[in-house]
């Protein structure tokens, strides 16, 4: 039996136990038939030219666990960002620990997608926003169908949320493969403010793939800084797709920092369907061994007077292999629009790989669109004159690859955080930058 075929009769098995009258029953099956129609995309399909997902897929993975999840906080606490106070969603094997999180429903909700879809005092939001942003692909339909558990943060107006909230999910290992599938729903809503960070992470070495959807919707006004964390170990990949909805006058930024993972495909969408709208795409991927990371980037200029930033940095070691696919669609009626697209890549060994397909489709006359790429080697001269002042080989790259990154790092807006990722690239590079890990 294929992985397909595996998925489907789980999918039977799953109705029996999900209400008929529910509002989510139409678009489950409905999300279920694209699955079933579509299959899993291959590299016939252009945005998948350069991934495939064929080695993953031949793994006998469980979409269930029933084995009991036995986490302490030691075995986690280090992936917390500890330095500071957060609001945090933990989720074990797609289960949600009560035990590892601090949640709110004060002034705010920070809780569980289950409970947002089983109770009726969220039916409003579930009704006006789920499932509307994302795409009808192939991988979303399937989280879709199969949706169950994740993060549901509703940000009321007006309303800035004094601290960082954290969506963990780690992975035991309790089977030998897992195959988990998280849905976020994130609405800010008008003057509101929130900063929230996310991370899959495995505790053990067994296989697991990651199919992850989440949607944010920003309302007038609204500010979203969203990070992702992706430093998994390289038994694990990761399929993470998110789609994000601004009104007008909306700041919306995703920072991506890929450094771990077997195989991890970052889509990220983009739809700006109000005026004024501002939203930052920035990521730094740093890779060794045979890790494969893609990024595939859009941006949908659908109102006028926005302005989009893209700037993705790379550093590929070994025989990695990076893709960046970054696309912007400017529609007819959207004038006086400001996008910038930029990649830049170190090949630092001879086998290591990149491919970049930087897009512009614009169909509106009066705007400001730049795209680039760069694909190089160390500057030798650079090298050189490190070297001429004492400073070794190891050290001198390793410096040249933090001030090549350090450009994405500058606008992370939280300080804790920011040291905490200039750790991780430290140790990724191999080299003492000041900080003890």
């Amino acid at each position: 039996m294929s992985f397909k075929d595996k998925l489907l009769s789980s999918y039977i098995a799953l109705e029996d136990y999900l209400e008929f009258d529910s509002p989510l029953h139409d678009v489950r099956n409905n999300a279920i038939k694209i699955f079933e129609e579509k299959g899993f995309p291959t590299k016939k399909d252009e945005e998948w030219k350069y991934t495939s997902l064929n080695s993953l897929l031949k793994t006998d993975y469980s979409v269930y666990s029933n084995k009991e999840r036995n986490v302490e906080l030691q075995d986690v606490r280090k992936y917390f960002l500890n330095e500071i106070d957060t609001y945090k969603l933990v989720f074990i094997d797609g289960v949600y620990s009560s035990f590892l999180s601090e949640t709110t429903h004060d002034t705010l909700d920070v809780c569980l997608m289950s409970a947002a879809l089983n109770k009726k005092k969220y039916k409003p939001v579930i009704e006006a926003y789920f499932n509307k942003a994302a795409k009808s692909d192939s991988l979303t339909a399937l989280n879709t169908a199969f949706t169950k558990e994740g993060a549901y943060i509703h940000i009321p107006a007006h309303k800035e949320v004094e601290k960082p909230i954290e969506i963990l999910n780690f992975s035991t290992g309790n089977e030998a493969a897992m195959f988990l599938q998280p849905r976020n729903l994130i609405v800010v809503g008008e003057n509101a403010h929130v900063q929230i960070i996310e991370r899959h992470q495995s505790l053990s070495n067994n296989e697991v793939l990651t199919n992850s959807v989440t949607e944010i919707f920003a309302e007038k006004r609204a500010y979203v800084d969203y990070y992702k964390i992706q430093n998994d170990v390289e038994s694990a990949s990761l399929i993470d797709n998110t789609y994000i909805s601004q009104q007008r006058d909306t700041v919306c930024r995703v920072h991506t920092f890929s450094f771990g993972g077997k195989l991890v495909r970052n889509n990220l969408n983009y739809f700006q369907n109000g005026e004024n709208s501002d939203s930052t795409l920035k990521g730094i991927t740093i890779l060794k061994g045979k890790q494969h990371v893609d990024h595939n980037t859009l941006v949908h200029h659908i109102s006028p007077n926005c302005e989009s930033h893209q700037d993705y940095k790379g550093l590929f070691a070994d025989s990695s292999v990076g893709v960046f696919n970054g696309k912007i669609i400017v529609e007819k009626d959207a004038q006086k629009i400001d996008a910038y697209q930029q990649n830049d890549n170190i090949l630092i060994d001879d086998n290591a790989t990149i491919n970049a397909k930087p897009q512009l489709e614009i169909f509106a006359d009066d705007v400001k669109c730049s795209h680039g790429c760069t694909i190089g080697q160390f500057d030798e001269e650079a090298l050189f004159y490190l070297r001429s002042r004492g400073i070794g080989m190891k050290e001198a790259r390793g410096l040249m690859m933090y001030a090549f990154a350090n450009t994405v790092l500058e606008s992370v807006k939280i300080p804790e955080l920011k040291v905490r990722i200039n750790k991780l690239i430290a140790n990724k590079i191999g080299v003492s930058l000041g900080f003890e890990l």
